[in-house]
């Protein structure tokens, strides 16, 4: 719903909203993009010829030669190959287009994602939403929602860049930053496409927080909220993206309360671009030996700081783990590995251990082996969450 707000009022911006251009190949109504059907309007070269089923409903389906949406049908390789048109018109037409391609999460680099390499080859631009993110959070649907590795899929695309936004303050932020370096002129690596995952979680959405760093949110990574600390209470840190920032908080608060433990929460908006990062300064540094070694971004944020690091997400373990090499702490990841489980998101999450409980104990855990927590609070914990029960 945040991004479905954003995107319709760029739609509404003097300049750039008639560039844009929505591709959804069959969930413009799952994913509320059916308010766009009255003014935007569903380009067909031949106008609407037929009465829709829908005609009484005040956003009912229209079609029009001036329609904005392209709606190819169910059909992905379709939608990406208007992605790629649209996306490449800059060059073909001397036109500048920004295709907006809003797909199930699933169903885009599990299976197109060659389709998305050829894009990248031949220089495409625009964004890809990956929505209904996640592994746990379309259940009821069966394995082919159940998405827990797309992100590991584009960062094997050179040409994509992926994010895992976990608030709408940050999908904003992100898209400004991808539309001035696809669109504003300044930069010196234009023809790239953005990935960007959204989920369906019913969750509030927070405002834009002062003196937040819009910079650290574009290059992967923020403190959200640092932990009460007196002094003299055991640190950690917990890393999550995406729907898993909300179960971070929570785990942050029961380590406060329950086990006396202060623990730092990070918002990371983009694993594989601190990944990328990171390997750029080794390169740097492996060519460059008798110059000073750049320090990475991610390193930079968390190299000092304090206590092992618990990393969560609602993907598989890869995901995060692409940044664990660049930090010194002990670090630990929870992920969503094997085939899904289609119960209830709260059942899914502690099937798969990724859920607030689950971060306190493995938080414990680590802690534990460093003797800043009495040896038996994991075995505690582990009890008085009734953690190897699903709920």
């Amino acid at each position: 719903m945040a991004f479905v707000r954003l995107l319709k009022d760029l739609m509404r911006e003097k300049g750039i909203g008639s560039r844009i251009v929505p591709i959804v190949p069959d969930e413009s109504r799952t994913f509320g993009m059916d308010a766009f059907f009255p003014t935007a309007k569903i380009y067909n070269p031949d106008g609407q010829n037929y009465l829709s089923v829908d005609r009484e409903l005040v956003l009912a389906y229209k079609e029009s030669i001036q329609g904005q949406i392209l709606h190819p049908g169910i059909n992905e390789a379709g939608a990406v190959a208007a992605f790629t048109a649209a996306g490449t018109a800059y060059a073909t037409h001397g036109e500048p287009l920004i295709p907006i391609y809003v797909f199930y999460s699933m169903f885009g680099f599990q299976r197109t994602g060659d389709s998305f390499w050829a894009a990248g080859d031949q220089m495409t631009r625009g964004f890809i939403i990956g929505a209904t993110a996640g592994r746990t959070t379309l259940t009821g649907e069966g394995l082919q929602h159940a998405d827990g590795h797309s992100p590991i899929l584009a960062s094997t695309n050179p040409a994509v860049i992926t994010y895992d936004p976990a608030y709408g303050y940050e999908l904003g932020i992100i898209m400004r930053a991808g539309l001035e370096r696809m669109y504003g002129g300044g930069s010196d690596d234009p023809n790239v496409m953005y990935y960007l995952t959204v989920y369906n979680e019913p969750i509030i959405q927070p405002p834009l927080p002062d003196g937040l760093d819009a910079d650290a949110v574009v290059r992967g990574i923020y403190r959200l909220k640092p932990g009460n600390d007196d002094g003299g209470a055991p640190k950690a840190q917990i890393l999550a993206s995406g729907v898993a920032v909300p179960w971070a908080l929570e785990a942050q608060q029961l380590l406060a309360d329950h086990w006396g433990v202060s623990a730092d929460v990070w918002s990371v908006t983009s694993w594989t671009e601190l990944r990328r990062d990171a390997l750029l300064a080794e390169e740097e540094s492996f060519l460059n030996p008798d110059a000073e070694a750049r320090v990475p971004f991610v390193t930079q944020q968390l190299g000092d700081a304090p206590g092992p690091i618990v990393a969560v997400t609602d993907y598989m373990k890869a995901v995060p783990d692409q940044i664990r090499q660049f930090l010194p702490q002990e670090f630990a990841t929870l992920g969503a590995d094997g085939f899904g489980f289609s119960d209830t998101r709260a059942a899914a999450r502690r099937y798969f251990k990724i859920d607030s409980h689950s971060v306190v104990v493995r938080t414990l855990e680590l802690l534990a082996k460093r003797g800043e927590v009495d040896a038996d609070a994991p075995r505690q914990a582990i009890e008085k969450y009734s953690l190897l029960t699903i709920p």
